[in-house]
């Protein structure tokens, strides 16, 4: 149940958990990160739901988005609209919620490259803009500590080829190069859009092995993120 606090909706009855979220371009890692991650007792890890955004009745919104964007962007980016904030609002019983991505991505990168691309009409951006612009205005989607994995859009295609998720062998360069450069922007430089909390970059261009080092040498960091 959500009850108003502060001029903004907030679960009622659950104590609030430290929120970490895991932003990176497709392939950067952030898998491996959570899986990580996961195997620490009072974290719980909650990935995105691509299983959904794949069946949706029967339907495939992300691959009829990824074959047809002008037609189905919008269509899919509600969808994850709606699932992603499910996900900021679910009940987690671990003290740490871990998440991969989080609402403001799917707003500040993937619409808006969409919208940039030119893959995206005006309207259907304008209503995608208000929807997103009222959740955030209205409901508490607090976030402690943003993981950034930075790497570049060379590393992402390679992995990309060698994962072959149907989705994705559509996928060109330069669509990676597009969501490496909004990232930077917004976590990096800093200028596109409100960064909701501090940011922790982690190169992750290296092979499995130096990533889990990376992510041991900055567990205690990660950990005990919390926003006053």
């Amino acid at each position: 149940m959500l009850s108003p606090s502060q001029g903004k909706l907030v679960r009622n009855g659950e104590e609030r958990k430290s929120v970490i979220c895991i932003e990176g371009n497709i392939a950067s890692g952030k898998t491996t990160c959570l899986e990580y991650f996961s195997k620490t007792s009072n974290i719980e890890v909650l990935t995105e739901p691509v299983s959904k955004w794949r069946n949706v009745q029967g339907h495939n919104p992300l691959a009829l988005m990824y074959q047809d964007p002008e037609r189905w962007g919008l269509t899919l980016q509600t969808y994850v609209q709606l699932t992603m904030l499910d996900r900021h609002l679910s009940t987690v019983a671990a003290p740490v919620r871990m998440m991969e991505r989080s609402i403001y991505s799917a707003k500040y990168i993937f619409v808006e490259n969409l919208y940039k691309s030119g893959k995206m009409p005006e309207v259907d951006f304008a209503v995608l803009s208000e929807w997103f612009e009222w959740i955030v205005k209205n409901i508490a989607i607090p976030v402690d500590l943003i993981v950034y994995l930075q790497t570049t859009p060379q590393t992402c295609y390679e992995r990309l080829k060698q994962r072959c998720r149907e989705e994705e062998r559509v996928i060109p360069m330069e669509y990676l190069e597009a969501i490496h450069n909004l990232y930077e922007d917004w976590l990096i430089k800093q200028t596109s859009f409100k960064v909701p909390a501090p940011v922790l970059v982690i190169s992750a261009d290296d092979d499995l092995q130096k990533m889990l080092h990376q992510y041991e040498e900055n567990r205690e960091r990660i950990l005990t993120a919390r926003r006053a």
